[in-house]
């Protein structure tokens, strides 16, 4: 089994883990953009950007209506001077390396550009 197959079995709290390590290491954060800039995801209480530890796993949820999109990546310098004090200002939460499992539900847990910026550190 492939080092992608195992981390997407992962449960979500430990995905969130590997995304940190991931993050910390390559000092990047992948998100998807498309012709109007950022995709977007509404959870039941949020509306959220999602974020991917790798290229790989953006590229993988681009399919279907998301096929359009292209990854990207934003230094870890970025993202903290830049997108967490934007996703606070615009009330905009992070849905943690989303996954579509096998009955087509997204799994991500939902968490505040704040504790996100902290779990960083």
């Amino acid at each position: 089994m492939s080092d992608l197959k195992q981390i997407k079995r992962l449960p979500q709290e430990q995905r969130y883990q590997y995304l940190l390590k991931q993050v910390k290491l390559n000092k990047e954060v992948w998100i998807l953009n498309d012709e109007h800039g950022c995709v977007m995801l509404n959870s039941e209480d949020e509306d959220c950007v999602p974020v991917w530890p790798s290229q790989a796993f953006a590229e993988e949820w681009a399919t279907g209506d998301w096929e359009i999109c292209q990854s990207k990546a934003i230094d870890l310098t970025t993202w903290r001077k830049r997108w967490t004090q934007g996703l606070i200002e615009d009330d905009l939460a992070i849905a943690v390396f989303p996954l579509v499992d096998d009955s087509e539900d997204v799994s991500s847990m939902v968490i505040s550009a704040d504790e996100f910026d902290f779990d960083l550190r």
